[in-house]
C-alpha cells in the first residue's frame, strides 16, 4: 500500500513513524515544504527567554531519521492540488522549480495551521512579526535583540508565554489583547487576575479591550499600534499572537469541514473521504465536556491523532477518545493548569454550570514550608459531572489537571472526586487530597441550595485535617 503523508510537523513525523514500525513494508511518501521536520513551536518562549539556548534543541526529529526508517521525505515540496476523485496529487520542487505528479492509495493530512493573520492595515510591516515556525522564531529572536519596547498582540498562551519571555530579558513590555482578561479562552477571571498581577508585578503593560485596527509609523519611523478604540500604541517591534487557523485550502469542497475550515472526522480520524485521514491542526476534534467537535490546536492532540490515523488506515480499529484541552504553562514560578470548560463557556454550552473556588494550601503548615493553592471546579448542577476546572500555585500542580482530565473524559461527577481514593503523605497533601476537598466543597454547595444527592447524605464533609 502507498500511503502519503502531507505536512511533517508533530501529526505528520509520528504518523510516518508510526506506520514504518508496525507496517514497514509500507510505502510511504512524505511532503513538507519546509527543509525541517517535528519542530516544537511550544518551546519558542523558552528560548526567547534563555532557559533553551539553541533553538535546534526544539527538533525531536530529522528527515535523515524518517529516511533511515524507510520513509521517501520530500522536504522544500509544496502540495499545490490534491484531486479526491483521482486520487492524485501535484507538488512542486521549491528549489528547482520541477513540479511532481503523484498518487496515493491511503492519504493522510498532517497540514497543521498557520498564524492566524489580522486582516489589517500593516500587517506586513518590517517590525511586525508572527510567531509560529522554526523560521519565524529566528526572526523574532535576532530582531528583539535590537529592539527595547515590545509589544505582544493577543493574550493566549502564546502571547502571554512569550510576555513572559521578553519581560525577563530586560525589556519594555506592552501586551494588548481584544478581550477583557488575559488568557479569557482558557481560565476565568479569578485565576485571570492573578495572571494579571504576575505581569504587572514584573512591569509589563497590559491593555484589555484593545483590538489592533491598524499598523503604521510615526514621524520619527516608530512603530505605531492602533486601536479600534481610537489609542495608539508606540513600540519598536510587534509580535502578533492572535491564534492560529487550519491550512486545509487543498481539500476545500472535498471533504466536510466545519465553519473554520477545520476538517471532520469520524473517531477513527478518517474524514468524510474514506481513504483520507487527517491529524493535528489541520483537524477538528471530539470536545469531551460538550460532546461536539471543536477546533483545538494543541501538540498532544496531534500525536495522539496522529498515532491513530496511522494505525487506523490498515483498518478502523483504534477509536479516538476526544480531548479535554488540557494544558499547562509556567509563569514566573507559578504553574496554571487547566483541563475542560472554564464557567463562562460551560454557561454558553448551555449548561446549568456551577463552580466552586477552593482555596488553602497543597499540604499541612506544619511542613517546613508550603504554598497557596486556587482551584476552580466547574461543574453541571443537574448532573453533577465535572465539565472543567483550572488551577494555579507555586507548587507544581499541573499534573492534576491530567487527573481532572481523566475525570471529564470518563464522566465522573464531583461525588466521585470528592471520595476517590487518593495518597496522603505529609510531605505530598493533607489526608484528602486538595481535589478530593475543591469536590466536596462543590457538594457542600450543592446541599445548602437544597441539590442533594442521595449517595452521599450519609458521608458527610466536616472531616477534621491535622
Amino acid at each position: 500500500m502507498k500511503v502519503v503523508i502531507v505536512g511533517c510537523t508533530h501529526a505528520g513525523t509520528i504518523a510516518a513513524a508510526q506506520i514504518l514500525k508496525t507496517h514497514p513494508q509500507t510505502e510511504v511518501t512524505i511532503y513538507e515544504r519546509n527543509d525541517d521536520i517535528s519542530f516544537l513551536s511550544c518551546g519558542i518562549y523558552l528560548y526567547l527567554g534563555g532557559k533553551v539556548k539553541n533553538l535546534e534543541d526544539m527538533f525531536y526529529s530529522s528527515p535523515e531519521e524518517l529516511t533511515r526508517q524507510g520513509a521517501n521525505i520530500l522536504t522544500h515540496h509544496n502540495v499545490l492540488s490534491i484531486n479526491t476523485a483521482s486520487k492524485r496529487l501535484r507538488a512542486v520542487d521549491i528549489k528547482t522549480g520541477t513540479v511532481i505528479d503523484d498518487s496515493y492509495d491511503k492519504l493522510i493530512m498532517c497540514t497543521g495551521s498557520t498564524a492566524a493573520v489580522p486582516p489589517l492595515s500593516g500587517i506586513d510591516e518590517s517590525k511586525v512579526l508572527l510567531c509560529k515556525n522554526y523560521q519565524q522564531a529566528q526572526e523574532i529572536y535576532e530582531t528583539a535583540q535590537h529592539n527595547q519596547r515590545i509589544a505582544v498582540i493577543g493574550a493566549g498562551y502564546s502571547g502571554t508565554e512569550i510576555t513572559e519571555s521578553y519581560a525577563q530579558t530586560n525589556h519594555e513590555v506592552l501586551l494588548l489583547t481584544s478581550g477583557s482578561q488575559v488568557m479569557h479562552h482558557y481560565i476565568g477571571p479569578e485565576i485571570s487576575a492573578k495572571v494579571t498581577e504576575l505581569l504587572e508585578a514584573h512591569q509589563v503593560e497590559i491593555h484589555l479591550n484593545q483590538r489592533v485596527s491598524e499598523f503604521t509609523s510615526d514621524e520619527n519611523g516608530d512603530l505605531l499600534i492602533k486601536t479600534m478604540s481610537g489609542e495608539s500604541f508606540s513600540a519598536d517591534l510587534a509580535i502578533v499572537c492572535t491564534g492560529f487557523v487550519p491550512s486545509t485550502t487543498l481539500l476545500r469542497n472535498q471533504v466536510q469541514m466545519d465553519r473554520h475550515g477545520a476538517l471532520l472526522t469520524n473517531k477513527f480520524m478518517q474524514t468524510s473521504d474514506p481513504d483520507i485521514y487527517a491529524a493535528g491542526d489541520s483537524c477538528a476534534v471530539r470536545f469531551n465536556p460538550t460532546g461536539r467537535p471543536a477546533y483545538t490546536p494543541l501538540a498532544t492532540n496531534a500525536i495522539r491523532q496522529a498515532v491513530l490515523a496511522a494505525t487506523n488506515i490498515f483498518g478502523n480499529t483504534m477509536p479516538y477518545m476526544g480531548t479535554q484541552a488540557t494544558s499547562a504553562l509556567q509563569l514566573f514560578d507559578y504553574s496554571i493548569a487547566t483541563t475542560g470548560l472554564t464557567y463562562k463557556y460551560a454557561l454558553r454550552n448551555g449548561f446549568k454550570a456551577q463552580q466552586i473556588i477552593y482555596e488553602d494550601t497543597w499540604r499541612p503548615a506544619y511542613m517546613p514550608s508550603t504554598d497557596k493553592i486556587k482551584i476552580v471546579l466547574i461543574y453541571d448542577q443537574e448532573t453533577r459531572r465535572i465539565l472543567g476546572c483550572q488551577l494555579i500555585s507555586k507548587h507544581e500542580i499541573a499534573q492534576s489537571a491530567n487527573t481532572l482530565s481523566l475525570a471529564i473524559q470518563n464522566d465522573n461527577t464531583i461525588d466521585d472526586l470528592a471520595y476517590v481514593d487518593m495518597l496522603f503523605q505529609p510531605n505530598f497533601d493533607y489526608p484528602f487530597n486538595y481535589l478530593n476537598l475543591a469536590a466536596q466543597k462543590a457538594i457542600d454547595q450543592e446541599r445548602e441550595a437544597g441539590r442533594d444527592n442521595p449517595r452521599f447524605t450519609a458521608l458527610g464533609n466536616d472531616v477534621p485535617r491535622p
